[in-house]
């Protein structure tokens, strides 16, 4: 077998957090402890010897790849210290700037040198937004009082469309549009390049009713019970921090929805709903738990990547700290635009909710290069690995 090392990828991982790939001997310990390896996939030991020789294209087209879940039961058993959750991690860090789109975009994402970039971006778009508006003034305490940030963009006299609500979402469906073509493309991709590797023709497909109820639907099911994460031994307080987090996504989805849906659909014909939610309104109430959630979410995290960092048995990389600086940006500064609307303090208040609008803006445009990007891959690989089991799989290897 011939093999033909790509020295700029194994120079990545390398510089990703996977510095210590080199220090592997194969003595199949890590496939031992894995709760995902079985004798046909002695995962992650085929990964590191990949790793190791520089075969890019087998790695990134690896399902396996996708499901770690990052538990670092083989790091913690590893003899030699090669700690290989760590360069699995590089791994998906490189997969997802090899299939984001743009690929500048993607690679600013890669490098905290490129921060500065990052958020000035959004700083910039937000900023401008709402010198566009001319609406760009801080409000008096009893305005402040009783619109809250329903006008920070502005109030126009078309009924049927608030001006604020026309401002928010041109900047975040735009965002969110760039952000969803681009995991499109990144997935279509991927998914391609797994069946490649696996032997799957094209020729046997499933229905969209039958892939989402047999491959995608299940998927999802297990994600949200988060059933593999319970399988991992060393770092089973993760499902701690990561639950709180999906969770209180779900409910600020939820909530964000019916704020649209109270001010801008009911409130066309019944005005005295629009305006800000009483404290005591039950989705207000579900906002704030959701962003208490988030908040202790995040801290657990940040405390167990610190700790882990400090023992040793990870790597400082911008990879994996992005992601939490930027969930920590939305929930503080959404949490804090709140307390500064119930203390009546306008000027802050809108320096906050700028600081919000600049952090969710973030969050959605930068989603498929940061390690936010495993939700779709993960899901993806998932639906992949029950397609493959099917007869759908097992039909079109055979033919």
């Amino acid at each position: 077998m011939n093999v033909q090392p790509d020295l700029s990828f194994i120079k990545y991982l390398k510089g990703a957090g996977g510095d210590t790939l080199k220090q592997c001997y194969q003595c199949a310990t890590c496939s031992v402890t894995c709760p995902l390896s079985s004798d046909e996939k002695p995962f992650p030991r085929k990964e590191m010897i990949w790793s190791q020789w520089g075969m890019k294209d087998n790695l990134i087209a690896d399902p396996d790849v996708f499901l770690c879940h990052q538990c670092g039961d083989c790091t913690t058993y590893c003899p030699r210290g090669a700690k290989p959750s760590e360069v699995l991690g590089a791994i998906r860090s490189y997969a997802y700037t090899f299939y984001g789109w743009p690929a500048g975009l993607a690679k600013l994402a890669t490098s905290a040198k490129n921060l500065p970039i990052l958020i000035g971006i959004p700083v910039i778009v937000v900023f401008v937004m709402w010198l566009i508006s001319g609406a760009m003034h801080i409000p008096s305490k009893e305005v402040f009082a009783e619109h809250g940030y329903h006008e920070f963009f502005g109030h126009w006299g078309f009924k049927w469309y608030a001006k604020n609500i026309f401002f928010i979402v041109l900047i975040m469906l735009t965002s969110a549009a760039i952000a969803c073509f681009s995991l499109y493309r990144g997935l279509t991709k991927l998914w391609a390049s797994m069946s490649e590797n696996a032997g799957i023709s094209s020729t046997y497909r499933p229905s969209a009713p039958q892939f989402i109820s047999r491959f995608l639907w299940p998927s999802l099911v297990e994600i949200v019970k988060h059933s593999r994460f319970r399988e991992c031994g060393t770092n089973t307080n993760r499902v701690t921090g990561h639950l709180p987090l999906m969770l209180a996504f779900i409910a600020l989805f939820i909530v964000t929805t019916w704020s649209l849906l109270k001010n801008d659909i009911i409130g066309l014909f019944a005005p005295s709903w629009i305006g800000p939610m009483h404290i005591w309104d039950p989705f207000k109430i579900l906002a704030n738990v959701a962003a208490i959630a988030l908040l202790f979410g995040i801290y657990v995290l940040w405390t167990n990547r610190t700790k882990s960092e400090q023992a040793g048995d990870s790597s400082k990389t911008f990879y994996d700290w992005f992601l939490i600086w930027e969930i920590a940006a939305v929930g503080i500064t959404g949490l804090g635009a709140e307390i500064l609307r119930w203390l009546n303090i306008p000027t802050l208040g809108y320096i906050v909710y700028f600081c919000h609008l600049v952090a969710v803006m973030m969050l959605f445009l930068y989603l498929p290069y940061t390690k936010f990007a495993h939700i779709a891959y993960r899901t993806t690989a998932m639906a992949f690995e029950k397609f493959r089991e099917s007869a759908f799989g097992k039909t079109a290897v055979e033919g």
